[in-house]
């Protein structure tokens, strides 16, 4: 039961999630600065004594005659040649210490560096933008799942008021966001719950008059709630109000007496107002505690018949008007409950045929639409296939 909405809801809040929340960086580990190593000294060699040169041989002239062989002198050693001396290879400068920041003199809140940027980077604010994103994707499959386009944009608006601008921690995005579409959702569907048994007691017979579309499955709800209250000690009686569709009387009848239910009827063409009221007199006379009133299917379109049905309305004044829907109709369901209500009201609806229903959307959309709350849930052609209807337990059932 509404497997694909509730797996596209699902889908659309773990992709938002994922966008928000994105891998958290590793804060950036500060290196120290490496120490300059120490330049040392080299030590200076002595520089070597100076060393003078030798004197130039003098030539001797070509034609004189050469003296005699003389022992020269030893010759005096050179000086030994100066080398410019090198100087001294100054020490690197030690670097500057930094200068530390000077702190203020009121300070908010103290945090140490680590605190300050883990809380920057596991929080992140949530925009319109996001929410809009999360909408583009969503808002066809919603439409699809038969929800209408101003509940779709009654969701958006209200996401956005919930999420838009709030700080959500890391690990906490998912929960969050399933929170706020939770209350949006239960906000769409819940307008308020109906104590029929309070109903009953209050006032004594309950006239109930039982209206849908044609093939909703009125006369098998009916049935339903006469088992629902004779079960819970009450004493219910039918009116075959449908004297139109052929069959629809001996159907009720059926049903009355598997239940061993009091049923009124008449004669195929006769007045369905005629009816309502002889049952609502049979029920006063015999002590019942509510009149279950059956009456035509018939199309909102069809104008002679929604008169018919107006004019079952004003004579009998009935306490309770419950509208039977389709669940599997989708969006037309929409259209059957506000035309029915435009016409004469609706106090409560029934979904029909829940049971088989993959999408939901229409629910939604109906409560929507009427701002009427829903009575109970067809489940099944068995009489006891009728469940109340729980706001918080659909909404919860959805985002499962």
């Amino acid at each position: 039961m509404f497997g694909s909405l509730r797996k596209k809801l699902k889908e659309s809040v773990q992709k938002l999630t994922k966008k928000v929340e994105k891998p958290v960086e590793e804060a950036p580990k500060i290196e120290k600065p490496k120490p300059v190593p120490e330049v040392k000294e080299i030590p200076q060699k002595e520089a070597p004594k100076e060393v003078k040169p030798p004197e130039p041989v003098k030539k001797e002239p070509p034609h004189e005659k050469k003296p005699e062989k003389t022992i020269p002198e030893a010759p005096t050693p050179p000086e030994p040649v100066k080398e410019k001396s090198r100087e001294p290879i100054p020490e690197a400068p030690p670097p500057p210490e930094p200068k530390p920041e000077p702190i203020p003199e009121e300070m908010p809140e103290k945090k140490g560096a680590f605190t300050r940027f883990r809380e920057a980077v596991t929080t992140r604010p949530l925009s319109e933008k996001d929410i809009d994103d999360f909408f583009s994707d969503l808002e066809l499959e919603l439409m699809q799942s038969n929800v209408a386009v101003e509940v779709v944009d009654f969701l958006k608006q209200s996401l956005k008021e919930k999420l838009a601008g709030k700080q959500i921690k890391r690990g906490e995005t998912e929960k969050f966001i399933q929170t706020a579409l939770e209350e949006s959702l239960l906000a769409a569907v819940d307008h308020g719950s109906i104590d029929l048994e309070k109903l009953v007691k209050e006032k004594k017979p309950l006239r109930c008059v039982i209206l849908g579309f044609n093939g909703s499955g009125k006369t098998t709800t009916i049935a339903k709630l006469a088992k629902f209250m004779k079960d819970r000690g009450y004493k219910p009686v039918l009116a075959a109000g449908d004297t139109f569709r052929a069959a629809s009387i001996e159907q009720l009848e059926v049903h009355a007496n598997k239940l061993d239910v009091k049923i009124i009827k008449q004669q195929y063409g006769s007045d369905a107002a005629a009816v309502v009221f002889d049952a609502i007199k049979h029920a006063e006379t015999s002590g019942a505690d509510i009149v279950l009133a059956d009456t035509a299917g018939r199309m909102h379109t069809d104008k002679n018949l929604m008169d018919e049905l107006k004019k079952v309305i004003r004579v009998n004044n009935p306490d309770f008007k419950i509208l039977v829907l389709d669940s599997l109709t989708g969006n037309d369901a929409i259209e059957q409950a506000k035309n029915f209500n435009a016409a004469v009201g609706v106090d409560a609806v029934v979904m029909t045929k829940v049971d088989v229903n993959e999408k939901g959307g229409s629910i939604l959309s109906v409560c929507y639409a009427i701002k009427k709350p829903i009575l109970f849930l067809g489940m099944g052609q068995d009489y006891n296939d009728l469940k109340l209807f729980n706001p918080q337990e659909f909404v919860k059932s959805l985002l499962e």
